[in-house]
């Protein structure tokens, strides 16, 4: 009983830091914009016409006004659409995705922030183009009221790929292409300034597309990029959860980084147990396939995810299935490294992904030549630094979205600093507790 308690206290947290990043206005007007919106798995517009795989990746497929979210954004956004559009998978076969543009109200700015939002879900209905209908992160009304454009890509594409990191980085860059290749629809300037940030799932598609731009989409010139409570190693990621309050990571990441390599998918689902008279089944484990990131988090909170398989670890990081995570799941594999300048950020106590894991990324691309200012915060844990790293942050994507990067940074090399920035010490380790 006190075990589920402190559960129960956990969630009431995590609903309470989401609300301070979500911009959600009267019940009545989500609620009717909401039943307007179509889930994607009901959605015929949410599919590829056919032939898609013969244009290049970024071309716009189909378009449509996005009814009811201007106003679900407020008043800093006049109008938004999404566009659906081409891009390549993780094993470089051509897929599709979808991306959310907001439109400024006020006089807009020559600039577009792609905001790539944490889902973290294997479930396509918790796809940004959707979930955005329950509320609009604060970060993309912020940057409204700036005159900015915004585009938000369902990044993780039509299998729901969590985790899956060259799917994540080439449609968060074939987003920007199709929002500048339909620049006309809704009148971004031509001359436009772009630059990515995200934080923790975010950042993992943000990072992902830094390091494939110049390999993939060189033909974009990117200002910038920011991204926070970086987690460069899934496995890393797997035991630092296991068994903790965010076990529920595990389940939609396995899934979803299968998902884009069905061989190896169809492997793992094979050594689910199957034992019906414990908690650990085939079928509690492939209903996250079906759940929210809430969703996941309440359900295996706290659970020993290896305990869903035959072997244990063995079977979702053994050889099988290690070339997928080495190809898909760790940054910095790929040969490429960030061309733009980054801000990185990451909480020293980040209870998600150890620190260690981004320290030895961020110096593998400054000996590679990057430029790159990381601030390790000495102030709470990874979902605090999603608060505490925001004005920094914004600062930087501010500076590289109005061409005065040079008046405050460093424009060659890396700066890496401990700092104390923000006033939420929380970590979440309700763990400790039990």
């Amino acid at each position: 009983m006190y075990l589920g308690f402190l559960i129960s206290l956990a969630f009431v947290c995590l609903l309470f830091q989401v609300g301070l990043a979500l911009y959600i206005p009267s019940q009545p007007l989500v609620t009717m914009a909401k039943r307007a919106a179509i889930p994607p798995s009901s959605d015929p517009w949410y599919t590829a016409p056919s032939g898609y795989e013969n244009f290049s990746p970024g071309t716009v497929l189909r378009n449509r006004t996005a009814t009811g979210l201007p106003a679900i954004a407020g008043s800093n956004c006049s109008a938004a659409y999404q566009l659906l559009y081409r891009t390549t998978a993780s094993q470089n076969n051509a897929t599709f995705a979808v991306t959310t543009v907001f439109v400024p109200s006020s006089k807009p700015v020559k600039a577009l922030l792609s905001y790539q939002i944490p889902y973290d879900s294997a479930y396509i209905n918790s796809s940004p183009s959707y979930a955005l209908y329950d509320g609009v992160y604060k970060d993309i009304v912020i940057a409204l009221g700036k005159g900015y454009f915004v585009t938000v890509p369902d990044y993780e594409g039509p299998l729901a790929s969590f985790t899956a990191g060259h799917m994540s980085g080439y449609a968060t860059l074939d987003a920007v292409r199709a929002t500048l290749n339909a620049a006309d629809l809704y009148g971004l300037p031509g001359s436009a300034l772009y630059a990515i940030w995200g934080y923790s799932g975010g950042a993992l598609a943000t990072e992902w597309a830094a390091e494939l731009q110049s390999m993939y989409a060189p033909d974009l010139n990117f200002t910038g990029a920011a991204m926070g409570g970086l987690t460069p190693n899934v496995t890393s990621v797997l035991l630092s959860v296991n068994k903790e309050i965010s076990a529920g990571l595990a389940p939609p990441a396995i899934i979803g980084l299968t998902s884009q390599w069905p061989a190896v998918q169809a492997y793992v689902f094979s050594k689910l147990v199957n034992n019906t008279a414990s908690t650990y089944t085939a079928s509690n484990f492939l209903a996250a396939e079906n759940m929210t990131l809430s969703e996941t988090e309440s359900t295996y909170a706290f659970q020993d995810i290896t305990e869903y398989f035959v072997d244990g670890l063995e079977d979702i990081t053994g050889p099988p299935v290690q070339a997928v995570i080495k190809s898909d799941g760790i940054m910095g594999l790929s040969g490429g490294w960030p061309r733009m300048p980054v801000y990185a950020y990451k909480a020293v106590a980040d209870e998600i992904s150890r620190v260690s894991d981004t320290d030895a990324l961020i110096k593998k691309y400054c000996g590679l030549g990057a430029n790159i200012l990381y601030q390790r915060n000495l102030i709470g844990g990874h979902n605090a630094e999603e608060t505490n790293g925001d004005a920094a942050a914004t600062a930087f994507l501010d500076a590289v979205l109005t061409g005065k990067y040079a008046e405050s940074y460093n424009t060659t090399g890396c700066t890496i600093q401990n700092v104390t920035q923000g006033d939420d010490v929380s970590p979440l380790r309700l763990a400790r507790l039990r």
